[in-house]
């Protein structure tokens, strides 16, 4: 029940980075769902091998490079899809900026509601 309800959030999220920022356009909530179901697939398969392939980089800009695997990711996630589109890498680390910090208040409110029960 958490991951499905955490998808549908993150699909509303993916929407308010789009109406937020003009920079990234999403279709339709159908997209959304996809993407967020790509974007969370490429967060857990590809993200971890590019932090340890990048872990020199990131060590030496103090963990800075981590906003730009997330932003490659992010873009790489509207290359896959037709429905979700993003205008470039500056689009993208702003749009996955945004995106990371809609996913903290999503899983600070999860955490929240579903330990009361």
């Amino acid at each position: 029940m958490r991951i499905i309800l955490k998808w549908l959030l993150s699909a509303v999220a993916l929407l308010a980075v789009a109406y937020l920022y003009s920079g990234v356009q999403v279709n339709s909530f159908g997209s959304a769902l996809i993407a967020a179901a790509v974007i969370g697939l490429l967060n857990m398969i590809v993200r971890p091998v590019l932090v340890i392939l990048t872990l020199p980089v990131t060590i030496v800009t103090l963990g800075l490079f981590l906003f730009v695997i997330n932003a490659l990711l992010f873009w790489a996630a509207s290359g896959l899809l037709g429905g979700f589109h993003v205008n470039g890498f500056l689009a993208a680390l702003i749009g996955s900026l945004l995106y990371s910090v809609l996913g903290l208040l999503i899983e600070s409110a999860l955490g929240g509601l579903l330990s009361k029960r």
